[in-house]
This record gives C-alpha cells, sequence and structure tokens, in this order.
C-alpha cells in the first residue's frame, strides 16, 4: 500500500510498494541468473574450446546472441519491478545478410559481450542478495511476532522456546517475558532495517543493468550529437525563414513602395515639381527606414559589435534597446570561442525580448561570469513571474538551442515573480 506522506519514511518503508518490488525483483532473480550463468559459461568454454576449429565461432555466436536475449528479459524485469528504464543496446553492425556475416557481427559486437558478462558476474551477486533478502526479512518477521507463536515450542517442540544455548544437559531459551519482549524489540528493529539494506543491494543491480545492459557511453553520445544535429539544422533552418519573412515584409516591401514612388515623382517632376519634391521627400524617408530595418536584421545575425568588442559592448547595446531598464554586468577573463559567444548573445537577447513582451518587469539583471570552463549567463526580472519553457514557444526553443551543444537553460519563474533564468553553456577556448 502507498505510504501515508505524514508517516515517516523509516517506518513506512516495509509497507512500500517499493520494497515489495524489490523483494519481488531478488526473488525472480535467483533462479533466472542461475539459468543465464549456466548458459553463458557452457557457451563460453564450449566455444572457447572449440575456436581451434571453425565450429568455435557459431558456437560463440550462438552464446553472445543468447545472452542478449536475456539481457531484453532483465531489461524489461528491472523497468517493470525497479523502475530502470534503460534502452537496448546498439544492434550488431556489419554484414549480417549472411549467417558468417552475422557470426561475425555479433562477435565484433561490445554490447552483446557486454550481456554475457552480466550473465556471468549477477549470478553471485543474485545468490548473495537473494539469501541476504530472504534470511533477514524471514529472521525479522519471524522474531516480531515471536510473542504470537511461542506457545509452538511447548506444545509441539518439548522446550520453553528458542534455545540460545544447549550442550545436552543445560539449556538456555528465550522464554521469559523481558526476553520475549526484547526478541520482539530486536524483530521490529530489522524489520525497519530490512528495505533500507534491500535497496542499497538493489541500486547495484540498477547499476549493472544500465551500464553492462544499455547502450554503450559512445552510442549513447553518438545518438546524442546525431539529436544535436537535427535540432542545430531545424534551428538554422527557422532562422533562414525568419530572415526571409523579415527581408519580404520589411525592408523588400518598403523597397519596392519606395521604387513606385520614385518613379511617380519622375513621371510629375515636369508638370508638378512641388508634388514631386514632396514624393522625393517621402521616399527619403522611406529609404532611412528601410536602411534602419536591414540594420536591425544584420544585427539579429550577427551585431559587429560582438565581434568587434565583445559581450560587454554587445549586451550593453542589447540593454539600452530593451523596454525595461537593464543593468549588465559582465565578468570575463577572456573571450569565449565565437560560436558560444554567438549563442550566449542570443539567448541573452532573447530572454530580454521575453521581459519587455511578457514580464510586466520595473527592472532587470544580467550577468555574465565564467566557472571553470562553462560560461554562466543570468537573466532576472521583478516581473509576474509565470515562465515556463512550454513546447513551442520561445523558452523551449531556446532550450532545445542550448542543449545542442551541451548548454543548460534553467528557469525559476513562480507565480507572482521574481523570475530567474541561467544558462550554462561550455566555454571552449
Amino acid at each position: 500500500m502507498a505510504a501515508s506522506p505524514t508517516v515517516p519514511a523509516g517506518l513506512s518503508a516495509p509497507f512500500e510498494r517499493r520494497t515489495w518490488r524489490a523483494v519481488g525483483y531478488v526473488l525472480t532473480g535467483f533462479p533466472l541468473s542461475v539459468a543465464a550463468f549456466c548458459l553463458a559459461i557452457t557457451f563460453l568454454s564450449t566455444g572457447s574450446v572449440l575456436l581451434i576449429t571453425f565450429l568455435g565461432i557459431p558456437v560463440l555466436a550462438a552464446g553472445l546472441a543468447l545472452c542478449r536475449g536475456i539481457g531484453a528479459v532483465e531489461r524489461a524485469r528491472a523497468r517493470a519491478l525497479l523502475g530502470v528504464d534503460v534502452r537496448a543496446p546498439e544492434p550488431a553492425r556489419g554484414r549480417t545478410g549472411s549467417p558468417l556475416g552475422w557470426m561475425i557481427a555479433t562477435l565484433k559486437s561490445g554490447a552483446s559481450w557486454r550481456h554475457m558478462l552480466y550473465c556471468l558476474l549477477h549470478f553471485p551477486w543474485a545468490l548473495f542478495t537473494f539469501v541476504v533478502t530472504v534470511t533477514l526479512w524471514s529472521v525479522s518477521w519471524a522474531l516480531a511476532t515471536y510473542p504470537l507463536w511461542k506457545w509452538v515450542f511447548p506444545a509441539y517442540v518439548g522446550q520453553d522456546g528458542i534455545q540460545l544455548y544447549g550442550d545436552g544437559t543445560h539449556g538456555s531459551y528465550v522464554d521469559t517475558p523481558f526476553e520475549v519482549g526484547a526478541t520482539s524489540v530486536l524483530g521490529f528493529c530489522l524489520v525497519f532495517l530490512a528495505p533500507w539494506v534491500l535497496r542499497g543491494m538493489v541500486a547495484v543491480d540498477r547499476a549493472m543493468v544500465s551500464v553492462l545492459l544499455g547502450p554503450s557511453l559512445l552510442a549513447s553520445r553518438v545518438t546524442e550529437l546525431e539529436s544535436d544535429r537535427g535540432v542545430v539544422v531545424d534551428t538554422a533552418a527557422a532562422d533562414l525563414r525568419r530572415i526571409e519573412r523579415e527581408l519580404h515584409d520589411g525592408a523588400q516591401a518598403r523597397l519596392t513602395t519606395l521604387a513606385m514612388d520614385l518613379g511617380l515623382a519622375k513621371d510629375r517632376i515636369a508638370d508638378d515639381p512641388l508634388t514631386a519634391a514632396a514624393m522625393v521627400d517621402e521616399a527619403h524617408g522611406e529609404v532611412k527606414l528601410a536602411l534602419q530595418e536591414l540594420r536591425d536584421l544584420a544585427r539579429g545575425i550577427h551585431p559587429a559589435v560582438l565581434t568587434d568588442r565583445g559581450l560587454d559592448a554587445a549586451l550593453s547595446a542589447v540593454a539600452a534597446r530593451c523596454a525595461v531598464p537593464v543593468q549588465v554586468d559582465v565578468d570575463l577573463p577572456a573571450r569565449p570561442a565565437p560560436a558560444i559567444e554567438g549563442i550566449a548573445y542570443f539567448t541573452v537577447s532573447e530572454l530580454l525580448q521575453n521581459v519587455s513582451k511578457h514580464a510586466r518587469a520595473r527592472q532587470a539583471w544580467v550577468d555574465v561570469w565564467r566557472t571553470d570552463d562553462r560560461l554562466m549567463l543570468q537573466v532576472r526580472d521583478d516581473g509576474v513571474g509565470g515562465a515556463a519553457p512550454v513546447a513551442g514557444h520561445e523558452l523551449a526553443r531556446l532550450m532545445d538551442r542550448l542543449d545542442a551543444v551541451d548548454g543548460v537553460l534553467v528557469v525559476d519563474s513562480p507565480a507572482g515573480g521574481p523570475t530567474t533564468i541561467t544558462a550554462e553553456l561550455p566555454w571552449r577556448d
């Protein structure tokens, strides 16, 4: 049954569903580990002996494939009973279309050998945890309930209680009220201690399943990089679409209107010079607006001040354009890698835009510093709070962009404020 929130963890642990799932994991794991060990050691020893002939190769490959099947069962068992969701490892790579190609690919697969190693190592550990769990739980509950079944000894065994010592002539038994009570207290202490011992042991099982039966660190990193590459490509495509839209709806449309106005002014310059002059003057204003839009667009791509003078000057320029007063404090011993510097600039720019649009703040602060090999950014405001990285919104896209370069974005924005958003990026000199 689920533990009540008011019951201390030490008292509710023996009755929690988590504890009994761990007991089930240990009890079912022992027979499975025996079978897995026997199969793995049989195929490994037989295949190794037969390696002097060609027969050792298919025997070892079959054993490795069988161990991968056992690994799938173990991952499912850990998922159901321990709540550990371990992804399946990478498949054997190679020319698996032919039997020989499949055998070679299986023998070259590091994941297959890790599965066999798990089958060999898990057996002694499963035996140990099985013995400890069965002994500890049975003894603890037996001692805790001793006052309820003490009558069994004089009725059926012919002695006064649990025998502590006996040499055929003299014997010592747990039979006085004090001794019976003390035994029960000791049993209850063991009952409440047993779940924590059990959880410590299954933590080792969790580690073994994750390390030996899951993807390798290299494969996980490759998968992560492939995902990050997709995010970078999508982000770049979104930026290109944004630039195209801003050019089409902004400067391009304004320049088209400007060309039409200048054409009309040209036609009227002989017949109505005053109207033509007014139209040229209006066109001059449109040129200024178009130039300003192009400057803003260029600044959005990569501002020149960032390249020339670094984050301090660039972020100060962004703060000056913000709708609320912003205090900027940049404390960097040197400049980070240009790509990281650009991401940091656009991160702060995006966050300050959110402050201007949504925060209803009176003041904002930007702090930038370096910690070890990480570039730290923090944007704070005294607004209404409630900011959250909802899928499809600015903060979620910003979080994906930072994650693509091994960065982190943490949002702390309770309802009513204040809001503190911290970003962490690799320094990469």
